[in-house]
């Protein structure tokens, strides 16, 4: 009897062990996860001041788009040490102020065809290509541990051993390039429609008299 209840006790310390075990292993997982997420946003933080500068050294008068786009990433900078959801927020502020920057930069031919605007263009997409991807695989990983620490039994020792929930990265889609519209100055309006125009219903036209009938007639 007493080996019965011995194993009894081993079979759940195993159990207790393993389920530990697994947290830890989704936990570590999605650690390394957010670690990716800081590795390449810090990459596209880094290469921003250099496409503001290159912007500026052809559109120096749109001061207030170019302020718009520092001030957009100091805020998803100093948002680095927040939880997920203030990092999220803070890069889809950065997201739609580089969309305004890149859809004026349409309106300058000569800084389309620099050369290091485009590299930076290039780098800047890749970067949001590889932020994407990390995301997608943060996100799985958090749905895997959030599910794991609440499926019951294992929620009562989640939360004896402070295994807190995570929060998804609910980012926009930053690598996509659908740029909104902006009017430039340079651009003519479409002409419109004369108001004049003759109407395409047949004009009345007085019926011709039948000369023959009243010669016809006079005989």
């Amino acid at each position: 009897m007493m080996w019965i209840v011995l194993l009894l006790i081993l079979a759940l310390i195993f159990w207790v062990v393993g389920m530990f075990n697994g947290l830890v292993v989704l936990k570590n997982r999605t650690d390394e996860a957010a670690s990716d997420i800081d590795v390449q946003l810090k990459r596209r933080h880094d290469l921003i001041p250099n496409l503001v500068a290159t912007v500026q050294g052809y559109a120096s008068h749109e001061r207030q788009l170019l302020e718009n786009v520092t001030a957009a990433r100091a805020t998803a900078v100093s948002a680095g040490a927040s939880g997920m959801a203030a990092k999220a927020q803070a890069e889809n502020q950065l997201s739609g102020a580089l969309r305004s920057l890149f859809a004026v930069a349409e309106n300058y031919p000569d800084l389309k065809a620099n050369q290091n605007f485009l590299s930076l263009q290039e780098e800047l997409s890749d970067t949001e290509n590889k932020v994407m991807a990390s995301r997608r695989f943060y996100n799985a990983n958090v749905r895997d541990y959030n599910t794991r620490r609440e499926i019951f039994p294992t929620s009562i020792f989640a939360s004896m051993f402070n295994f807190t929930k995570r929060d998804l990265f609910e980012l926009d889609d930053i690598a996509e390039k659908a740029v909104p519209q902006v009017n430039f100055s340079n651009t003519q309006a479409p002409q419109a429609m004369p108001t004049d125009m003759p109407s395409a219903t047949p004009t009345d036209h007085t019926p011709e008299t039948d000369h023959s009938d009243q010669s016809g007639s006079q005989m």
